[in-house]
């Protein structure tokens, strides 16, 4: 056996051992998101990849910034399934930012992802700023 089958071979077993490990979002993380984001979701800020702890859930504060979530576009362009992005997105609120989820919120649904991608955002940084300083502004007034 050559060495790149041997490769192929070993990084196929590994994907699988790990699939099997792992619920399937915690795989989709691992697969989509973890590359920027960074296993424990601190992202990389100074490269304009927020982090997410304690933050991604702050989003769903206010209607656009839950629209945000899915529209930015490592969610609204990846080759996840509707379905699959509404679990994914759902598993990272709660892995990354459960005590910034508001009181009644409701978990993303494939309609809504389906919806919703279809506009991914173009500028997302000014969109981020402009939506940090709106859910600044949500608080202030609670």
């Amino acid at each position: 056996m050559n060495l790149r089958r041997s490769l192929v071979l070993c990084c196929g077993t590994t994907l699988t051992l790990i699939a099997h490990a792992t619920a399937p979002e915690e795989f989709n993380y691992m697969l989509h998101c973890q590359g920027c984001h960074l296993p424990d979701g601190r992202g990389f800020p100074s490269r304009n990849v927020p982090d997410l702890r304690d933050q991604m859930g702050k989003f769903l504060r206010t209607e656009r910034g839950r629209e945000f979530v899915v529209r930015v576009p490592g969610s609204a362009q990846s080759d996840l399934d509707d379905l699959e992005l509404a679990k994914l997105l759902n598993w990272m609120l709660i892995r990354f930012s459960p005590d910034q989820i508001p009181e009644g919120n409701k978990p993303y649904t494939e309609l809504e992802v389906s919806r919703l991608r279809q506009d991914p955002l173009i500028n997302v940084r000014d969109t981020r700023q402009e939506l940090i300083r709106e859910i600044e502004d949500y608080e202030k007034n609670r």
